[in-house]
């Protein structure tokens, strides 16, 4: 089994930054990527950005060039460093771990951590 703890989330203005970590514990072995989703009240949960063991990093398109993924493979941690926030990207974001696909289960995620962007 593998546990993730999610950090950094609060209440920040509009235009302001925030970063989020997530760290990886337990039964980390094959891990393939992973990503942050968002889920705002009453909508669907989406994918913010995700990257891979090898480095390949991809986005919404909501946060491009505002937010950055980045990943320490030896400490397995990810972190979300999220800039020129919008009240849009009001939402709980989670941490989402995802392993080689003959790992079972393979597909972890965190308790979320809420971010709130004020107007």
């Amino acid at each position: 089994q593998v546990q993730l703890v999610e950090s950094g989330g609060g209440l920040v203005q509009a235009g302001g930054s925030l970063r989020l970590s997530c760290a990886a514990s337990g039964n980390t072995f094959g891990i393939n990527a992973m990503a942050w989703y968002r889920q705002a009240p009453g909508k669907q949960r989406e994918m913010v950005a995700r990257i891979t063991s090898g480095g390949t990093t991809n986005y919404a398109d909501s946060v491009k060039g505002r937010f950055s993924i980045s990943r320490d493979n030896a400490k397995n941690t990810v972190s979300l460093q999220m800039n020129s926030l919008k009240p849009d990207d009001t939402a709980i974001y989670y941490c989402n771990l995802r392993k080689d696909p003959w790992y079972a289960p393979n597909d972890y995620w965190g308790q979320g951590t809420q971010v709130t962007v004020s107007s």
